[in-house]
């Protein structure tokens, strides 16, 4: 773990990108809408608006976020796995954590995960190792593998929770 708020494991390294580790990403993956659950279990509404970081987003906005980039992750690999190196339509994350839903109770975002992270998990455990090679592009990032995108998205389900996770820690929660 960095002692680093912003980045609590660490930053993504393309080099993580190694379909031998496909399972495991798999596995990682998988527990999420679990690991986010309990991260987040018992925090009132003062500590889930708490900032994990000094200028960061909230425990909230944080898992209202996970569920978003996770929705679109799901369509982004739907869409490579039926088009022909698709464009993906990237959004602007920061501008998504300011709208009005970010104030709801994060258990609407608990349940998109918990149906997310089923179906997705059932579709990347269905691939054959053709299928993890399909790509789609995103206009801001490059083009991206499916085993890549499995790589990101397993990351970025330990960063966000690591978020939360050292948020409680470094007060007392």
């Amino acid at each position: 773990m960095s002692s680093d708020p912003k980045y609590p494991i660490g930053n993504f390294d393309k080099s993580m990108i190694d379909p031998a580790r496909r399972a495991e990403y798999i596995q990682i993956y998988s527990e999420l809408p679990e690991k986010l659950a309990a991260a987040v279990a018992g925090l009132d509404d003062n500590q889930l608006d708490t900032p994990y970081r000094d200028g960061g987003w909230t425990l909230r906005q944080t898992a209202h976020h996970m569920a978003e980039s996770h929705m679109n992750g799901f369509i982004r690999v739907k869409f490579a796995l039926t088009e022909d190196n698709p464009t993906i339509m990237p959004y602007d994350e920061a501008s998504w954590a300011k709208l009005p839903d970010m104030s709801l109770p994060v258990d609407s975002s608990l349940r998109i995960l918990e149906g997310v992270h089923a179906r997705l998990t059932a579709l990347l455990r269905g691939l054959s190792d053709e299928q993890f090679e399909r790509t789609y592009v995103n206009p801001e990032s490059g083009s991206w593998t499916i085993d890549a995108f499995l790589a990101l998205y397993a990351w970025h389900s330990r960063h966000h929770t690591a978020h939360i996770t050292s948020t409680r820690e470094r007060n007392g929660w």
